[in-house]
């Protein structure tokens, strides 16, 4: 009926982690909540386990902190994405695990690369400002009237958590899921996916912490195998594959002009070939018409004699 293991809830995935005795060891892939019970999935690892035995918990740490920094990334976004796009945008989903984030909002169009850019500015700019991250317990009634955010169609106790994030409160919402102190510890966001999932539902992808500098590192890397493909610097890159392909675009259009020129000698020399041939036929019938009485008299020298 209680555990230090986070249960998954509101988009956030359950905790991995371990239950152990002195004897036993029990290995956690999973955590959910059923009602007033909390259900461990795993394999025991080692010993056996009794009914009402007393068992110590252990947070798979690395794991939960990645999770950590991924959830209070979604609750910037979110708080961006309204100061940014409208009021008009509301939390349509998200999905919370340790190597991303997913956040699904109302929104009627695809957002262009530029609002992209200024949205992800505006939430790193909240994680360097570095504030501290504030929680509290109130009131259902209390926390709406203080402007706090829920989620539509979700059942809350009287008494709920709200989460305060950011300079001068740029995200209040209430949440029950695991948090950052400071809004610093993120360290980074980057965006990373913008797509329609449902008509005026879009859908942001996104990574933080060390897998947003895995997801730098790795897009560095492409880059300057490109640019050393095209014998180029990066920053030069796009006007060099700009050029490439401006050149190959006139190249389709010579070659067009190739295909069309060949295609039309080939008729021309088609045409003269088969007047040469009408020309041929003409000048044989032509001979043989003029030595006609020659050729009937050799004919009849050769005919057989009866």
């Amino acid at each position: 009926d209680n555990t230090t293991l986070y249960a998954e809830s509101g988009g956030q995935v359950g905790d991995r982690g371990r239950l152990y005795s002195e004897n036993s060891k029990f290995d956690v892939i999973d955590t959910k909540k059923q009602g007033e019970v909390f259900l461990h999935y795993g394999h025991v690892d080692e010993g056996s386990f009794s009914l009402g035995e007393e068992v110590n918990v252990k947070v798979e740490n690395e794991s939960r902190s990645a999770i950590t920094l991924n959830h209070s990334a979604t609750h910037l976004l979110h708080a961006a994405l309204r100061n940014i796009l409208g009021d008009h945008v509301v939390q349509k989903g998200s999905l919370v695990e340790a190597d991303r984030l997913r956040f699904d909002f109302s929104h009627p169009e695809p957002i262009s690369d530029e609002l992209i850019r200024q949205i992800s500015n505006v939430v790193n700019s909240q994680i360097r400002k570095n504030t501290k991250v504030d929680i509290s317990i109130t009131s259902l009634n209390d926390a709406k009237e203080a402007g706090a955010l829920a989620l539509f169609g979700e059942k809350y106790d009287n008494e709920v958590r709200v989460l305060s994030m950011g300079e001068e409160n740029f995200s209040v919402e209430l949440c029950g899921g695991t948090h950052v102190n400071q809004t610093g510890d993120i360290g980074l966001l980057l965006i990373t996916a913008e797509y329609g999932i449902a008509s005026g539902v879009r859908r942001i992808e996104a990574v933080t912490g060390v897998e947003a500098l895995k997801h730098i590192e790795k897009n560095q890397t492409i880059l300057s195998k490109a640019a050393k493909t095209l014998k180029t610097d990066i920053q030069d890159l796009p006007d060099r594959i700009d050029q490439i392909l401006s050149n190959q675009r006139k190249l389709e259009k010579q070659l067009e002009s190739f295909k069309k020129e060949i295609s039309s000698q080939a008729g021309n020399n088609l045409i003269k070939k088969v007047e040469l041939e009408k020309f041929i036929r003409a000048f044989v019938v032509l001979v043989l018409w003029i030595r006609m009485p020659e050729i009937s008299q050799k004919l009849s020298l050769m005919r057989p004699v009866r």
